[in-house]
């Protein structure tokens, strides 16, 4: 489970902080060439958090959102947003009928399972997912990229392209799309979290904090560029993030 404490901090910063517009941006622009001419109605968002993004998706496409989280901090928020249709629950043990969706998505969720408890939760996401149905899930990439936030966001594992498509194929997920992203960043983050934070020595602290405007504007620049980049069906080799866009085979 994420840490508590990090729920009041993506509430403030989640519309307007560059990391989480730009995310945003990249994932409309991966998902929306995909979404485009199908009939979905009912969608899963499997842990939530504020329900920020459960509205976002509901304004885009126009799906009847099912957001769950495991935090009542993050549902306080969300209630606090009018979303309805909220659920407290585990993601590794849903309260839904099987085949009860027609997308589900998951947003930086699986990286806060122990390693090798991802299964159980990938399985009970494809069990409430129809078969044609679409899945969308985020996590964070590759072990070398963790940082003090990783730390104080109660992460406990990332992921390689490799693993998370083996993870969704294994539970009948056949991979639509799969890339890496925040990549252009990745650069100047591997000396951040592998040099600077080191030398620092300074507890985990969370890294959604305010920047000045024109250093926003500077971050958030790379992922837009990004978004354009995979929205034309292009990826990327490596990066702090993994988008992969798969549907569920028949039976």
């Amino acid at each position: 489970m994420m840490n508590p404490a990090e729920f009041a901090n993506i509430a403030r910063a989640e519309a307007d902080f560059w990391w989480y517009r730009g995310m945003r941006k990249i994932l409309f622009g991966a998902l929306d060439p995909v979404a485009a001419g199908r009939r979905i109605e009912r969608a899963l968002e499997a842990g939530c958090g504020t329900g920020y993004m459960a509205r976002a998706l509901a304004e885009r496409y126009g799906w009847r959102m099912f957001p769950v989280d495991l935090g009542w901090e993050g549902l306080t928020c969300a209630r606090a947003m009018g979303l309805g249709r909220l659920v407290q629950c585990d993601i590794g043990v849903l309260p839904f009928p099987s085949a009860s969706f027609d997308a589900v998505v998951s947003l930086d969720v699986m990286v806060h399972f122990p390693r090798g408890e991802e299964d159980g939760a990938m399985r009970e996401l494809a069990r409430a997912l129809k078969p044609g149905g679409l899945m969308v899930l985020r996590v964070s990439a590759l072990d070398i990229l963790r940082s003090r936030h990783s730390e104080f966001a109660h992460e406990r594992q990332r992921f390689t392209r490799g693993r998370l498509e083996r993870l969704a194929q294994a539970h009948g997920i056949r991979v639509l799309r799969c890339t890496y992203a925040n990549s252009l960043l990745a650069p100047a983050a591997l000396m951040k979290f592998r040099l600077w934070e080191p030398l620092l020595r300074k507890p985990p602290a969370s890294g959604v904090t305010p920047a000045p405007a024109w250093l926003d504007r500077l971050l958030y620049a790379p992922l837009a560029a990004e978004a354009a980049w995979i929205g034309a069906g292009l990826g990327f080799p490596l990066g702090q993030s993994l988008l992969l866009i798969g549907e569920k085979g028949p039976g």
